[in-house]
């Protein structure tokens, strides 16, 4: 930086000298303004992916979350007391999964061995053979799901196994929320989750328009509805099941604990526990 000035100084007083000096100025200085601002935003953790991203940021008038993961910590925990016998099933199946309530349920139990071959339907669960591992009304018509994250076991000849597991919404994500409305942004939340779960975060973090037990295809719906309203929206989320809807926003964002594919679908990546990159973000898209 020149002298000890802020980088926004900095950046002025550089294009002014390319406007001075030479006869390709603007030409030169989009993208002098881009290098400097990816430096900056690279130094506090965040990745630019697309060349376009802070352009499309600069525009957007809504925000979209994912819940979990997302707006929560993902850093579930299973309660207990679970049988042991339905846990080591359920975590031999989880182990092939990026999904957060299954590498919960395989941390529960490290030692069970990986079943193989287990396929993943992407907002439903798991399948091994004849066993399913998944929300409620994919281990069966009849499993009701309860208020909190869940996991259900279902296997011929059994009763379905419920796994219950706690999370915490982000320490900063009610204060991000609020600070996204106070710049004039619209503010919703897509969750596959139950109603009584997502409500729950919802009004943890003072959003009031949110959709619950949403399907990937929901989601990118949802997407194309607000596009087809004439917003534009930045959707933030992570998980297998948020990479269409990434895929589909004006711009998207992901925190690195993301599932890869989420990593790849998004526009921009950032680093940490906590939200306020968003904010870091926004700001520098709407002063390059």
């Amino acid at each position: 930086l020149i002298g000890g000035l802020g980088w926004q100084e900095s950046l002025l007083i550089a294009v002014a000298v390319l406007v001075v000096t030479c006869p390709c100025a603007l030409g030169l200085a989009v993208p002098a303004v881009q290098v400097v601002a990816s430096g900056r935003l690279m130094r506090q953790g965040i990745l630019l992916k697309s060349a376009t991203a802070l352009e499309r940021l600069a525009d957007i008038d809504r925000v979209v979350f994912d819940k979990t993961w997302t707006l929560t910590e993902g850093v579930l925990e299973l309660e207990r007391p679970v049988d042991d016998e339905a846990l080591r099933i359920a975590a031999g199946m989880a182990a092939n999964s990026t999904h957060p309530l299954a590498r919960a349920v395989a941390a529960a139990c490290p030692d069970a061995p990986r079943l193989k071959p287990v396929r993943e339907i992407a907002g439903s669960g798991l399948v091994h053979d004849d066993v399913r591992l998944g929300r409620a009304g994919f281990a069966g018509p009849d499993v009701e799901g309860g208020d909190e994250p869940e996991l259900w076991l279902d296997r011929p000849g059994h009763e379905p196994v419920r796994f219950v597991f706690s999370d915490r919404v982000r320490d900063d994500a009610a204060l991000v929320v609020d600070a996204l409305a106070g710049r004039g942004l619209g503010v919703a939340m897509l969750s596959g989750d139950r109603e009584p779960v997502a409500a729950a975060v919802a009004r943890e973090v003072g959003i009031g328009d949110y959709e619950a037990r949403c399907t990937p295809a929901d989601k990118v719906r949802a997407l194309q509805d607000e596009a087809d309203a004439g917003h534009r929206v930045m959707m933030v989320g992570d998980g297998l099941n948020d990479a269409p809807a990434l895929a589909a926003a004006h711009v998207s964002v992901s925190p690195t604990s993301a599932a890869d594919i989420s990593q790849m679908a998004a526009d921009v990546v950032f680093q940490g526990r906590h939200l306020s990159p968003i904010m870091e973000l926004l700001g520098v898209a709407r002063s390059s």
